[in-house]
């Protein structure tokens, strides 16, 4: 092994804890105006969706679904209701690692990209949007 390139032997698949990193960092990097169309989002890592979930989205597979937003969107917002949970995007760590072993880009940048996703759809904008955001992102 040549002293440039890493030591794969002792590496350990991102656990839960480090996705939830990567999720946070990500999320503090975006554009202030985007973020604050979610303010107070809380962001949960699990490694599967549950299965009620699966049955909702009609996922054929617990790694068809990388991310998951659930919450008010710009749309519906308006005055808070009581009681009303806040905004919250899960990113799945298991279909996360599986698509990122399947293409040629960073952990950091497909986290970012599903979490800008998640909640970029949720709230109307277009796929050029939010290339725009990812891309202001530096990710």
């Amino acid at each position: 092994m040549s002293s440039g390139e890493p030591d794969w032997t002792s590496a350990r698949a991102p656990d839960l804890g480090a996705i939830e990193d990567l999720a946070h960092a990500a999320f503090a990097n975006l554009p202030r105006a985007f973020r604050n169309l979610c303010a107070g989002l809380v962001i949960h890592v699990e490694d599967f969706p549950d299965d009620e979930t699966l049955r909702e989205m009609e996922c054929e597979s617990p790694f068809d679904l990388l991310g998951l937003f659930r919450g008010i969107g710009l749309a519906q917002s308006g005055e808070a209701a009581t009681g009303q949970m806040p905004n919250q995007v899960w990113l799945y760590r298991r279909p996360l690692l599986d698509d990122w072993a399947e293409h040629d880009e960073t952990l950091g940048h497909l986290v970012t990209h599903v979490l800008v996703h998640e909640i970029g759809h949720h709230f109307g904008l277009s796929d050029a949007d939010m290339e725009a955001i990812e891309a202001a992102a530096d990710t």
